[in-house]
């Protein structure tokens, strides 16, 4: 059986600060970072969605970790496909005459820029893999993009764009689940050798996709959202404020092994990051698991030859 890898979205999340979860000592980027690092071996690092940091912060963070730690890195928001403040923006690629409150679109940015957009994300992942610490580019896709040939088109040209590095593919949309394009949709993944990322989300609502828990290509994802009953809600804090029951957790434990049984490595990574309730349920979550939930000290996966996972 793989290993089962359980972390969190975030380290460094302000309300995860002010909610007493990091002692005292632990009272700096480095320290925290360390701190979480002896509880858990693998992060997502979701700040580059809003703008990417220096190369030397994203090698401090490799500095800071021990070994066998992973972090997954989610890719810049502008090259997904995502509305982008001008502001987030290296400043050199700002474009002239616009106020930093604009919203910038992948067609206001001209090739060349956007060339070196993908340029600057690299060189913030080329520590991260060089230490042997990277695990998968997270590229989560608008929950506009809807199914169609274009969609796919555009999700493999930002996959190639990542390469050689494991790519992981969040979809958003419902239409990529519908009948049997659910079944056309992890082929589609499987084919081009994409992690599909289950998400455990409310159901019944126009931005709800399904958890189907399958294994596409290493490693395989679940990233948890919780169930909150505001969702919808524009309030981040709200939309998120979801504490697992242990009778989801253990349910959830049962199905993590089963898709263990199929691929080498499982990432699970808890999103409801209101206080400390993510590290809270990532942590139970890892005790339900026992010695499946292995601080595996194996270099991630990062090869892009085919995976033969079965759907």
């Amino acid at each position: 059986m793989g290993a089962i890898r359980v972390g969190t979205s975030s380290w460094a999340d302000r309300s995860l600060i002010s909610s007493g979860w990091y002692p005292r000592a632990a009272n700096t980027p480095a320290g925290r970072l360390a701190h979480y690092a002896e509880r858990f071996d693998l992060v997502e690092v979701d700040t580059t969605y809003y703008a990417l940091p220096a190369v030397e912060t994203a090698r401090a963070w490799t500095d800071r970790t021990p070994p066998g730690f992973t972090f997954n890195v989610k890719a810049f928001s502008l090259l997904t496909g995502h509305p982008t403040p001008i502001s987030a923006l290296p400043r050199q690629l700002r474009p002239a005459g616009r106020s930093d409150r604009d919203r910038l679109r992948r067609r206001d940015l001209p090739e060349a820029a956007h060339d070196e957009l993908w340029a600057m994300f690299h060189a913030v992942l080329e520590p991260i893999a060089e230490a042997g610490k990277l695990g998968v580019v997270l590229l989560q896709f608008p929950p506009w993009l809807a199914w169609g040939e274009a969609a796919q088109r555009r999700i493999l040209h930002a996959a190639q764009r990542c390469r050689p590095l494991r790519v992981a593919v969040e979809l958003r949309h419902g239409s990529w689940y519908v009948g049997d394009r659910a079944l056309r949709t992890l082929e589609f993944l499987q084919r081009h050798d994409l992690s599909y990322v289950c998400v455990d989300m409310p159901q019944g609502h126009p931005s709800s996709v399904p958890p189907i828990v399958v294994a596409t290509a290493e490693p395989a994802l679940v990233r948890f959202h919780g169930h909150s009953a505001e969702w919808e809600s524009g309030d981040k804090q709200e939309k998120f404020r979801y504490a697992y029951p242990d009778r989801e957790l253990r349910e959830w434990s049962g199905r993590l092994r089963e898709l263990a049984a199929e691929v080498d490595e499982v990432h699970a990574l808890f999103n409801n990051c209101c206080g400390d309730q993510a590290q809270r349920d990532a942590a139970r979550l890892a005790e339900l698991l026992g010695p499946a939930a292995s601080r595996s000290t194996a270099a991630p996966h990062r090869a892009s030859a085919p995976h033969g996972a079965s759907i």
